[in-house]
């Protein structure tokens, strides 16, 4: 019989309750549903539905994990799942979920109750198993998981209900529900860490004396007036401020799985159940005293833990509330009337008014005024940018100095704005290497630590039976591994953070690590060390052509590439009528090919033309390359027909960067497809010894993998363009400029936002920083547990001495992963 069916028959379930609400179950009444089992008698049809829903939906965790029954009234499920299903709508889910195939849907989700790198396994693992979900990766320290479903197999809801049924919430992520959750998660903690701070005081007071007296001062009545006091205050201490240790190890321990408060649970329950023998029977050790002391000082360090841990990722949640509220709207412009309108009903088209000191609201392009804008929280820059009409503007960024008025082209998902912040998110949600390894050898740490604990109790019991318990619980409670979680996703949070200030964007969450153990650079040359702005030197015709009719027909075969080298071609012909093409095919990294007036034509690298045309290169090629610049090749029907010379300059920072690399002793390559005396010559000039040109990006990508075949390389690529997307995924670790294509940036591990290649630099300084504070923090991690542990086990070490060593523990490595937020010197 399946669950969700109900028996032909049942016997008279008078006088039981109900097993969904609570409620008596009337005389002659007959409802039931098998749930775990076992058959389950409820009172009336209403609880019927609802437990039927609760088993078909697979649901039945619910009754498990409940605390409280629900309200006596019939619904159709209860409140917290029903409102489940409002997750399940199209238009509810735009905001938050984002389609990555014809069925799969990922959406960026925000967990609460998550307390320890434990709580993230276990809903990484509870969740995964769910029948259709692919991805679900969580940071500990910004609590944000990235999940990943098939619609077709699973819905949204029943995730959320998973997640639900094992004791966490989980809410789509935005800044204002992520700094609630923050601030009430803050108001909860504080209180309990003043009822603990309360109670340990005044615990103190009654167990003082008893320390102090001698034998024969203080009379057996008063010594049980005082224990019986201790009592009534630690009871506080241990229901309310310690409640929540409890309550997840017990969820824990249901589960099967150990987490981080099953020791400190433990320790807490064994020493005050201890206690409360010891008073009830007038004979034993007490130890209510280190009970709440213990209990303090973890609540203290955990506090300071958390405080810390939102300072750490709130620079990261800025980016959520940029954007204002509200725009000013020019309904007729050129008419200066305006209205204020939601930023969420603008379109693109819209005209807005900007006034100095206000948010660009969306990105756009500037049609009236002149002004200077603030993009430093997009792209780490100070420095103010002028902005023209023609300019374009980036929402999120300020108006400083004069109104601008400006035409919306993109809102909402299709903003710059968001593209950071979805790369910014997936960096969060992905989970490196050295955490992973971490949190493994955390769980492992566990199971020793519980072994070694009995261990230890059970040979205490033989030296010394009085002290076997203080010592058992001091030996769980000093070793518990929480700095070891904290250690590795606290400095990865708060390195993150710094960077993006910086306007080093990293999108993958292995990059901060590779990027510090990078030690082989690969660059692309136009657009990465020099602008990639490419403007026409000298045009040499080869045939009947002159230089106008020469320039149109490059700039009509070029109009739909994006590369600088195109853009050099379409500025050069500004003004000119183009000819009509026709059958337009480009060859990534070679060059294009379509017909112009019905004559088919080709342009791009001069070996490229010379292929389609048959032809030998032109003898006057060699002395027109020698000049400098990029040479591009036009050809025809009838043979060649021109040359194109473009120039380009290296970027004022690049020097700077390679010198850096160069004095470090890292070995250094430029990959280009100009031609070789083009990439030599910026090469030399930028002191790069290894340049390499005429590189096609099967033969960048070749080059790469071969690097990365000799032992112990590790290849960063900094590149720019559609033609680097397959070179900047073979790298080990990737940076793109944040000035290039978008298949670069979504391929990227790392993009410069303000495209200065300084920034690089500095966060390659900045990623071996983290790499080391991580080890700082690791070594620390394990010396004081291989340090504590002993001292513990030979009972050296007391309870709330315990509590302060884990608690400060903790802490240290989150100061210390703080200090990555500071200027330092050579950043």
């Amino acid at each position: 019989m399946s669950q969700s069916q109900t028996a032909v028959a049942a016997p008279d379930s008078s006088g039981e309750e109900c097993y969904h609400c609570g409620l008596p179950i009337p005389a002659q009444t007959h409802h039931h549903v098998v749930i775990d089992g076992a058959e389950r008698h409820l009172c009336c049809v209403g609880c019927e539905a609802v437990a039927r829903a609760i088993v078909a939906n697979g649901l039945t965790d619910y009754y498990r994990h409940r605390d409280a029954m629900p309200e006596p009234q019939k619904e159709a499920l209860p409140a917290e799942l029903q409102e489940l299903g409002l997750f399940d709508h199209p238009d509810f889910q735009k905001s938050f979920v984002q389609p990555v195939g014809e069925h799969e849907r990922e959406a960026s989700l925000i967990l609460e109750g998550i307390t320890c790198a434990a709580c993230v396994w276990l809903n990484e693992q509870h969740v995964a198993r769910q029948p259709g979900v692919s991805i679900v990766e969580i940071n500990y320290a910004t609590r944000r998981a990235r999940v990943r479903w098939d619609e077709r197999r699973i819905r949204l809801s029943e995730i959320l209900a998973a997640v639900q049924a094992i004791g966490y919430r989980a809410y789509p992520y935005d800044a204002e529900r992520s700094e609630q959750i923050a601030h009430r998660e803050r108001r909860s903690m504080l209180w309990r860490v003043f009822v603990a701070g309360f109670g340990m005081m005044q615990v103190m007071m009654y167990a003082f004396p008893v320390y102090l007296a001698d034998d024969g001062d203080m009379t057996p009545d008063i010594e049980r007036l005082m224990r019986w006091a201790s009592l009534v205050l630690t009871l506080p201490v241990v229901l309310y401020s310690a409640a929540p240790f409890f309550r997840r190890a017990l969820r824990d321990v249901k589960l099967r799985r150990l987490g981080m408060d099953v020791p400190v649970a433990l320790g807490v329950g064994s020493a005050f159940a201890a206690s409360v023998w010891a008073t009830l029977v007038g004979g034993g050790e007490v130890y209510f005293d280190s009970v709440t002391m213990f209990v303090f000082f973890l609540l203290c360090g955990r506090y300071l833990e958390m405080v810390a841990r939102q300072k750490a990722v709130r620079g990261v949640e800025e980016l959520g509330k940029v954007l204002p509220a509200f725009a000013e709207r020019l309904p007729a412009w050129p008419a200066q009337a305006g209205e204020r309108v939601p930023v969420s009903q603008l379109v693109p088209g819209d005209v807005l008014r900007v006034r100095p000191g206000e948010v660009v609201p969306a990105d756009g392009v500037v049609i009236d005024g002149r002004s200077e804008a603030n993009e430093a929280l997009l792209t780490g820059e100070s420095l103010p940018v002028p902005k023209l009409p023609g300019s374009s503007v980036t929402g999120g960024s300020i108006n400083v100095s004069s109104p601008l008025t400006i035409r919306v082209e993109h809102i909402g998902d299709a903003t710059r704005l968001s593209a950071i912040q979805r790369l910014m998110e997936r960096a969060a949600s992905e989970k490196p290497q050295i955490a992973q390894q971490s949190d493994r050898v955390a769980v492992m740490f566990i199971v020793a630590l519980l072994v070694l604990a009995c261990v230890t109790g059970v040979a205490w019991y033989f030296i010394d039976p009085g002290r076997a318990l203080w010592v058992f619980v001091s030996v769980l409670v000093v070793a518990c591994p929480c700095a070891l979680s904290l250690a590795t996703p606290t400095a990865l949070t708060v390195a993150t953070d710094a960077l993006a200030r910086m306007g080093v964007l990293v999108t993958r969450g292995h990059a901060i690590e590779t990027l510090a153990r990078a030690n082989h650079f690969v660059f692309d040359k136009t657009g990465t060390l020099t602008y990639g702005r490419m403007h026409l030197e000298e045009t040499f015709p080869l045939g009947d052509l002159d230089e106008p009719e020469l320039r149109a027909r490059a700039a009509a075969l070029e109009q739909g590439s994006e590369h600088p080298i195109a853009e050099g071609l379409r500025r050069s012909a500004e003004g000119l009528a183009l000819p009509v093409v026709d059958g337009l095919a480009a060859e990534t990294g070679l060059g294009v090919s379509a017909r112009l007036n019905g004559d088919q034509n080709w342009l791009g690298r001069p070996d490229f033309v010379a292929e389609r045309l048959q032809m030998t290169l032109p003898p006057q090629l060699s002395g027109f390359a020698a000049r400098g610049g990029s040479v591009i090749a036009l050809g025809g029907r009838g043979g060649w027909l021109g040359l194109f010379r473009l120039a380009d300059v290296p970027r004022s920072e690049a020097r700077a960067l390679t010198e850096k690399l160069d004095r470090e002793a890292i070995p250094m390559t430029v990959l280009s497809g100009d031609t070789p005396a083009v990439v030599s010559l910026i090469a030399e000039q930028l002191g790069i010894a290894d340049a390499q040109g005429g590189m096609t990006p099967q033969g960048k990508q070749a080059f790469i993998a071969s690097l990365q075949r000799q032992p112990g390389v590790v290849v960063a690529m900094v590149g720019d363009g559609v033609n680097d997307a397959p070179v900047l995924a073979q790298a080990h670790v990737s940076v793109a400029m944040g000035g290039g294509t978008e298949l670069a940036r979504t391929q990227a591990d790392i993009v410069l936002l303000s495209e200065n290649l300084a920034g690089l630099g500095r966060g390659i300084d900045v990623a071996r920083r983290t790499l080391r504070i991580v080890r700082q923090n690791l070594w620390w991690s394990f010396a004081y547990n291989f340090t504590s542990v002993p001292l513990a086990m030979a009972g050296l070490v007391t309870p709330w001495m315990a509590g302060i060593g884990m608690a400060g523990s903790s802490l240290l490595v989150v100061l210390n992963a703080l200090r990555l937020q500071a200027r330092h010197p050579e950043s």
